[in-house]
């Protein structure tokens, strides 16, 4: 039976992050940190199935909200790409001194463009794992339409996204248009898994090809065919899900075979 807990994680800036540990009946095969996407939080129908799926097979996954986020302190803001970046890195530190270091990193939307940033400041993740992402985190831009010029010239205002308002400074935009994954994408020695839907209308599959191209092999596509951005429908999440972790025990699970104190091979 799957187990759900509540913890708080010590974010980047000081303010305590809100998480869930989706954990599995037995021993974890390997623990796996979850990035939301944009204005989201942990509890998302994406975050939690995802969730909760891998959990029942096998693999622990921790889940948070980003600073000014969901349940977690601190002000949304005065967050940006960077603090994204610096909060993951924080929730590994986390698990790495209270359970064990993040194997597998997963991003949702531009929660994926975040994990390909942080990466390299994880060690030990050797799998690197993308839901509909786009390539270029100034993306956003375009999701504020005629808001963002707004911002640009006022320095902050109140921006509508999906039916919550947000307010939007200035600083956040520069410091999206100041990172660009794709060289540190080309350089990451991890594997990577690229997920996302032909018809995605919030982020267009082509910065998939983008992920895709700039990343060294061992790199893998899995087209999410007729599910929307958000994985709405269970069945994507739980999609997601299963390949997810068939795919990750070829890089995060100790395959070799157990042996005694003597040396002999209890099971293959």
């Amino acid at each position: 039976m799957v187990a759900d807990e509540l913890i708080r994680v010590p974010g980047a800036s000081g303010f305590p992050l809100a998480a869930r540990l989706d954990r599995p009946a037995g021993a974890p095969r390997a623990y796996a940190l979850f990035a939301h996407c944009f204005t989201c939080s942990k509890d998302s129908l994406a975050a939690f199935h995802v969730g909760r799926e891998l959990a029942a097979q096998g693999i622990a996954v921790l889940r948070f909200d980003f600073t000014g986020l969901g349940y977690s302190g601190g002000d949304f803001a005065e967050t940006n790409f960077s603090s994204n970046m610096a909060d993951l890195t924080a929730a590994a530190d986390f698990l790495r001194e209270k359970f064990a270091a993040p194997r597998i990193l997963i991003g949702h939307s531009l929660g994926g463009t975040a994990v390909l940033a942080a990466a390299s400041r994880i060690p030990e993740a050797s799998a690197v794992v993308t839901i509909g992402a786009p390539c270029q985190p100034g993306h956003v831009r375009r999701l504020l339409g005629v808001a963002g010029a707004e911002v640009q010239v006022r320095g902050e205002a109140e921006v509508l996204l999906a039916g919550r308002k947000f307010r939007i400074k200035r600083q956040l935009l520069d410091d999206l248009e100041g990172h660009d994954p794709r060289e540190s994408i080309s350089g990451l020695r991890k594997a990577i898994l690229v997920f996302h839907s032909p018809v995605d209308s919030t982020v267009d599959i082509a910065n998939a090809t983008e992920i895709f191209g700039a990343a060294r092999h061992p790199k893998s596509f899995v087209s999410l065919d007729g599910a929307d951005h958000l994985l709405t429908r269970k069945a994507d999440s739980a999609f997601v899900a299963a390949v997810l972790s068939s795919w990750a025990s070829r890089y995060v699970i100790d395959e070799s075979p157990m042996r005694s104190r003597h040396g002999e091979i209890l099971h293959e």
